[in-house]
């Protein structure tokens, strides 16, 4: 009857799991005189009474979603005297969503400093990208939305005030689909572009919006990213692309500080323990239609242990190096394959 509570103890400890975090957070930053500091809404009708009409507006218009609403929308009430936004940026540095927008009324410094506070944090391995109105960045987490002459029959808007709009578009978008041609319901009209025009746009990383004649959609859902490498190809481009090499990287990442930090001998068995882990997640976001399927590895890097290893390494098989003592050292390679969404059709019919 006592050594059942060892054999759980070592059940529980085989079923190591990498579970798949959640989407669909943002964050916005306005300027008001009222309720000033953090909030977190879950739902339009929270919304603070307090603030100023085109404030609540804007929040409200995160709200409006895609497939779905945002799970959340964190908001930092800040007023003039916030050089920068430094102190709202502070805030947003304590937390984790999905994409941040700066106030309605964003000048050019500003958007400048919340892409150089952007690129800070994901060195420090954030996950949050920024939706900022006609900024040219090139830079994947930032979303250059240029668009004008958005109108919903009774008020035009400008390209900042409908940043908070796209943001609630990207977090409220599926892991299987892309928001290309999300349509804006609410909006009646848009500054018309021919194909030409629209299509240098989106190759110059602008996320823009159309009209198809029957209504007023996003175009190709795109970051501001252009210059691509082999390395970093064009699939980074995508605004979906990026959004599931993210939550990747953040699901390993609190996997391994949650569980595996500090918690298991450094042995074959547990960096085993790793591995079937990370594979099996993988292998559920292949199930998902997220990765393409029979697509994801990953293994202990003998390479990369080699190297560590030096000399020692010379006259030592694979097999002696997967299980060769690395220290406090755990190296690991993969490799998946992101599905995109479909956005280009051709179709040939034979008459």
């Amino acid at each position: 009857m006592g050594l059942p509570s060892i054999d759980i103890t070592f059940k529980t400890a085989a079923q190591v799991t990498i579970a798949m975090g959640d989407k669909g957070y943002v964050g916005l930053i306005v300027r008001d005189t009222k309720q000033a500091g953090a909030h977190y809404l879950t739902r339009a009708s929270k919304i603070p009474a307090e603030l100023t009409a085109d404030n609540k507006a804007y929040i409200e218009r995160a709200f409006a979603g895609y497939v779905n609403p945002p799970k959340g929308v964190y908001v930092y009430v800040t007023d003039e005297e916030d050089v920068n936004l430094a102190e709202a940026l502070a805030y947003f540095a304590t937390q984790e969503v999905d994409y941040l927008c700066g106030p309605p009324d964003i000048e050019e410094a500003e958007a400048q400093a919340v892409e150089s506070w952007l690129k800070e944090r994901r060195e420090a391995h954030s996950h949050i990208k920024a939706v900022l109105p006609k900024l040219v960045a090139d830079y994947d987490p930032v979303i250059d939305f240029d668009a004008d002459g958005m109108t919903d029959g009774t008020k035009t808007y400008t390209a900042a005030q409908y940043c908070s709009r796209m943001a609630g578009i990207f977090a409220g978008t599926p892991w299987t689909m892309s928001a290309t041609y999300a349509p804006l319901p609410e909006l009646t009209d848009v500054a018309r572009l021919d194909k030409e025009t629209a299509d240098a746009a989106i190759d110059a990383g602008k996320l823009i919006l159309i009209h198809d004649g029957r209504q007023v959609k996003v175009g190709r859902a795109v970051n501001s990213l252009t210059t691509t490498t082999a390395e970093h190809g064009p699939i980074f481009q995508k605004i979906k692309a990026l959004e599931v090499v993210d939550r990747v990287d953040a699901d390993f990442r609190a996997t391994i500080e949650d569980t595996f930090i500090g918690k298991y001998a450094n042995t074959y068995d547990n960096r085993m323990l790793l591995v079937t882990a990370g594979r099996n997640y993988l292998y559920q976001l292949e199930e998902a239609g997220i990765l393409l399927a029979g697509g994801s590895t990953l293994d202990i890097d003998v390479e990369a242990v080699r190297d560590y290893l030096g000399d020692k390494a010379d006259d030592m098989d694979d097999d002696e190096l997967r299980h060769a003592d690395t220290g406090s050292q755990v190296f690991l390679t993969g490799a998946f394959t992101i599905v995109d969404a479909i956005e280009d059709v051709t179709i040939k019919i034979a008459v």
